[in-house]
């Protein structure tokens, strides 16, 4: 049991016990993070292995099949037609229902599109793998706003960018681990196939864990201590049950800061599914790397993401505790620091000459790792709003948000006309930075870092306390 300082209305300290110093918030923080690495290492699977899938060069065994594709930056983007779906639903489900038994099933539908795509290849051809990735898309929707309900239940505030920037940094650490062995295996004897069979095998296996060990809060879960659970619910000020409450989505659709969110979440989907998925092509194609240095050098830039989200994790919370800056500055601080970075790095790439290898892949490790900081920014700023409706408010801001990533890759396949071509991979980097850059100022002027008015007051009594209001307001003018 260990001890620490909270921060009281009024602004002193008390001692609060938190329970273990490993709790049962940090697993339920390690399955977060699993999740969205297993899930992300199927995003990125597909992105490197279709190199492979479409050079019959690749891979020592003539008996694995190839395809004359010319389509591919259509392929990498129909995950997105899927994924931009169901976020809302899936955040409004979640939040009523729970979302133990959501994640389970949309793990196993997620994990059964991978392990179909060799076969769906071979059977219709691209088509075949539009369809099994839209599948993916669908029941990946369901993965973000269930964890941003589950971080607005297990997530103390004192320990919010911490326990969040674990999660996130999932993103990156799948992103690490995928990219050079789905190389790797591609280009060996096995080929590309299996790699889609180990990662939805990995999904399948997380689902089980999930469905034993998962929760939905503090006080459904078996094996919570009292003190641990009493500090995570006085914290977020949970102690009571706030799923009957009903969603106020006029004051949330009107609400600036929410917009705030929305708007950086914009241009974050933007440049990062940029990056994402075509990294890979541009370092094979214009740096002239081969398949198995392509993986583990586009794996690099997720490795300093992976690194870079801990500092950044720990000196946002260690700012906000210690009184350095308030919530909100913080946010706006590292939310700037993780788009402006990238669009610097970026727009440096582009002005790079091509024979620059070693500084631009320099210049490709600061633009997504920097990244990072941004999972203390907009990416966290949901709970710091509300708690209560979170998982709604991130489905609907990366939902919609999410149709940048279906139409980034489609730009690119637009203007990058010739794939050597290291002017025209420039059109799209500066494109990318002046997104990062234009998303980023609307987030600094809008933003909050409080909780918001309409956090706690369902929407059927909305219109009744600004009816009350406008009567009482109008009274006063009368006398």
């Amino acid at each position: 049991m260990t001890q620490d300082k909270t921060i009281k209305e009024d602004g002193t300290m008390e001692d609060t016990y938190t329970g273990p110093r490993f709790g049962i918030r940090h697993a339920i923080t390690i399955l977060l993070f699993l999740l969205l690495s297993i899930a992300y290492g199927m995003r990125v699977n597909l992105s490197v292995a279709i190199v492979a899938m479409t050079d019959n060069t690749t891979s020592e065994n003539p008996d694995i099949p190839t395809y004359d594709w010319n389509n591919k930056s259509v392929i990498l983007s129909s995950f997105f037609w899927g994924y931009i779906i169901l976020q809302v639903f899936a955040g409004q489900l979640g939040r009523t229902y729970g979302t133990k038994w959501f994640l389970v099933g949309a793990m196993f539908i997620n994990s059964s599109g991978c392990m179909l795509i060799p076969i769906m290849a071979a059977k219709l051809g691209s088509g075949g793998v539009m369809a099994c990735r839209v599948l993916q898309g669908l029941s990946q929707g369901f993965f973000f706003p269930s964890i941003h309900n589950l971080l607005g239940q297990w997530a103390p505030t004192p320990e919010r960018s911490r326990l969040g920037t674990i999660v996130f940094s999932g993103v990156a650490f799948g992103t690490i681990v995928t990219m050079p062995i789905t190389g790797y295996m591609s280009a060996s004897w096995v080929g590309w196939p299996p790699t889609f069979y180990l990662f939805g095998l990995l999904g399948y296996s997380w689902a089980i864990t999930w469905a034993f060990f998962g929760s939905n809060s503090p006080a459904e879960h078996p094996r919570i201590s009292e003190e641990e659970r009493h500090y995570i619910e006085f914290t977020l000020g949970t102690e009571e049950n706030t799923q009957t409450a009903k969603t106020p989505w006029k004051a949330m659709m009107t609400s600036l800061p929410a917009w705030a969110i929305i708007v950086g979440n914009f241009g974050q989907n933007w440049g990062y599914s940029t990056l994402l998925t075509e990294i890979p092509n541009y370092m094979n194609k214009v740096m002239g790397f081969d398949m198995e240095s392509n993986s583990l050098l586009s794996s690099a830039p997720y490795l300093a993401l992976f690194i870079f989200s801990f500092v950044f994790g720990q000196l946002s919370d260690y700012m906000i505790n210690n009184g350095y800056g308030s919530r909100a500055f913080v946010r706006k601080l590292f939310n700037s620091i993780g788009t402006f970075g990238p669009a610097i790095a970026l727009v440096t790439l582009g002005f790079l000459p091509k024979d620059a290898t070693d500084l631009s892949v320099t210049m490709l490790i600061i633009a997504v790792g920097i990244n990072a900081a941004v999972f203390c920014g907009f990416q966290v700023n949901h709970i710091d709003l509300s708690p209560k409706f979170s998982g709604i408010l991130m489905g609907i801001g990366n939902g919609s948000s999410n149709s940048f990533s279906i139409i980034a890759p489609l730009i690119v396949q637009l203007i990058v006309t010739d794939e050597t071509d290291k002017t025209l991979w420039r059109t799209i980097f500066i494109i990318s930075a002046a997104v990062y850059i234009a998303s980023d100022i609307f987030f600094i002027i809008f933003a909050k870092g409080e909780v918001q008015w309409w956090d706690s007051i369902a929407e059927d009594n909305v219109e009744k306390n600004t009816e009350t209001t406008a009567n009482e307001n109008n009274r006063s003018i009368k006398v």
